[in-house]
């Protein structure tokens, strides 16, 4: 009897132990897959290694729960990003907005779409700032682990910079562009600080075909 007990006993402890490693194995497999590098997800991109996009739901500046298949029939700009970012989020999404601007009702066949990679402070002041770009832009937050898996599946890279002061950061954050066809299906990408007229001429493209 105290033989079948001490079994059980050892049972239970190698029943722990190897639960015990399945969670740490699958924490470890989360944090590799978290900090890929901003160049691994960059040849992802280039390479056409794997695919880009995805389905998702977040929630846009009003509150409101939106999914990607809400813009079917669209083609999709999509672009991550954060509004404490000084200078190349202005830039590119004034770019997008340029753009829409340049192609006039065309542009009725095109949905921008801004994701924030700081939710933490972002969600209460993305409806002020996606109104100071294009009227049609919409702009998507949830929680760290929602944002974090959506940019996963477009190789978007972002990572929290502490700052000087304590409580302080900045995002270092890849800004594509990135483009889905009216399916949905991923249609390719334009780098950091590309013109609104390259843009507008990439979209004339896909708007014709």
């Amino acid at each position: 009897m105290a033989a079948g007990s001490e079994w059980q006993n050892r049972a239970a402890i190698a029943r722990a132990l190897f639960l015990i490693v399945s969670l740490l194995s699958c924490a470890i497999a989360s944090a590799a897959d978290e900090q890929q590098s901003a160049a691994d997800m960059m040849e992802d991109l280039m390479y056409g290694r794997g695919t880009v996009g995805g389905p998702f739901t977040l929630t846009d500046q009003n509150g409101q729960k939106r999914s990607d298949s809400e813009f079917r029939g669209k083609l999709m700009i999509v672009y991550f990003g954060y509004t404490f970012c000084a200078d190349v989020c202005p830039a590119d999404l004034m770019a997008i907005t340029q753009s829409l601007d340049d192609l006039g009702a065309a542009a009725e066949g095109i949905q921008p779409v801004f994701i924030t990679v700081d939710p933490e402070r972002d969600t209460p002041l993305l409806k002020d700032y996606v109104a100071a770009f294009h009227p049609s832009l919409v702009g998507l937050t949830g929680s760290p682990e929602e944002i974090r898996k959506v940019a996963n599946s477009y190789r978007a890279y972002y990572r929290k910079m502490p700052g000087e002061q304590k409580g302080e950061y900045s995002i270092d954050h890849t800004g594509i562009i990135y483009l889905m066809g009216r399916d949905g299906e991923y249609l390719g990408f334009l780098p950091p600080q590309t013109s609104s007229e390259k843009l507008a001429e990439v979209l004339r493209k896909y708007l014709a075909k």
